[in-house]
């Protein structure tokens, strides 16, 4: 008998990656394609669909395709769309779902790509039997999923869970959204990145990443640096640690999670991220609160974990026995 799979599709600024899911998490195929930004929102959606018939096709007698789930920048659950989005060319409104079912008539869901990892952790991940918490993605930019009770969070219109663009700094560093002292400006990669020229700036210290540029630095750099024991490296992980638990101790006190999980490239960094976390959240939490929440890493594979929250996505629609939207 045909085992059913869910497609999952993550859309990235540089690159779009896609898999087939079954109901246990198993990624069984997975690909990729380029972005391509400045093409048009038609001609991308066209080429992904091909890809995905093209992963399919061979599988055909084996797995029966039951719906896509999408992980998008700007993407809202409810309408089916992709609203402006960074990144790519697609100015105004796009209607995604639309535009792929044109092409494969299965139910096709998406939101953005904070949420796909939200309930990739509730359905396979470090969130299992979990029904309250919170997802950090840290990319990039800094977005969030909340859950609770169970469900996930999308607000009245969709884009509940901007984390990474509440005020942490009046007055602060210019966030790409164009406000400034975003949390996303302090916490992300990108953030980081930024804390560690102002602390070779501000500090004597000697640290090999004073040879690095601005424009090749990244935060994996760092986060080796650290492991290293790299002064100024530790002293960024640490800025950026206490930084997140201010944040996440406000965040508590909204939603009473039982954890927050830490997702995406500088989640790797461990424990030199995480500890300063964990001491700031305890330090700015409400009494009531206190030793009661857990910041926890990812519990998804970091191969093909956006793969995953996004198949999660269409998953989570599937067992509702609800429609996926469009």
């Amino acid at each position: 008998m045909a085992r059913d799979v869910m497609v999952g599709v993550d859309i990235g600024g540089t690159n779009t990656v896609f898999g087939l899911v079954d109901e246990d998490g198993r990624c069984l195929v997975e690909s990729s394609i380029p972005t391509r930004s400045q093409e048009d929102a038609v001609s991308f959606v066209s080429r992904l669909a091909g890809e995905i018939v093209a992963l399919h096709s061979p599988l055909a007698g084996e797995v029966e395709l039951r719906g896509i789930g999408v992980g998008a920048p700007n993407a809202n659950y409810y309408r089916g769309t992709v609203e402006t989005p960074p990144n790519l060319d697609w100015p105004g409104v796009t209607p995604f779902v639309d535009l792929l079912r044109a092409f494969i008539d299965k139910p096709v869901v998406i939101t953005n790509d904070a949420n796909a990892a939200a309930l990739g952790e509730l359905r396979f991940g470090a969130a299992r039997g979990m029904r309250d918490f919170i997802v950090i993605t840290l990319g990039t930019g800094l977005g969030s999923g909340i859950v609770c009770n169970g469900e996930l969070v999308y607000g009245h219109d969709g884009f509940a869970g901007e984390m990474g663009h509440t005020l942490v700094e009046a007055n602060g560093r210019a966030c790409g959204c164009g406000k400034h002292g975003c949390l996303e400006a302090y916490g992300s990669a990108s953030g980081i990145r930024r804390t560690i020229f102002q602390l070779m700036c501000d500090r004597r210290e000697e640290s090999d990443l004073r040879r690095v540029s601005f424009q090749q630095m990244t935060a994996k750099m760092i986060s080796d640096a650290a492991a290293k024991g790299d002064v100024l490296a530790c002293a960024a992980f640490e800025f950026t640690g206490q930084i997140l638990g201010r944040s996440l101790a406000d965040a508590v006190a909204y939603t009473s999670p039982e954890a927050i999980i830490m997702f995406g490239g500088l989640a790797n960094a461990g424990e030199v991220l995480f500890a300063p976390t964990r001491r700031a959240l305890e330090e700015h939490v409400l009494p009531i609160f206190r030793g009661k929440v857990k910041v926890l890493p990812s519990g998804l594979p970091e191969g093909n974990s956006a793969v995953l929250g996004a198949a999660a996505l269409a998953w989570t629609e599937h067992l509702k026995g609800a429609p996926a939207r469009g």
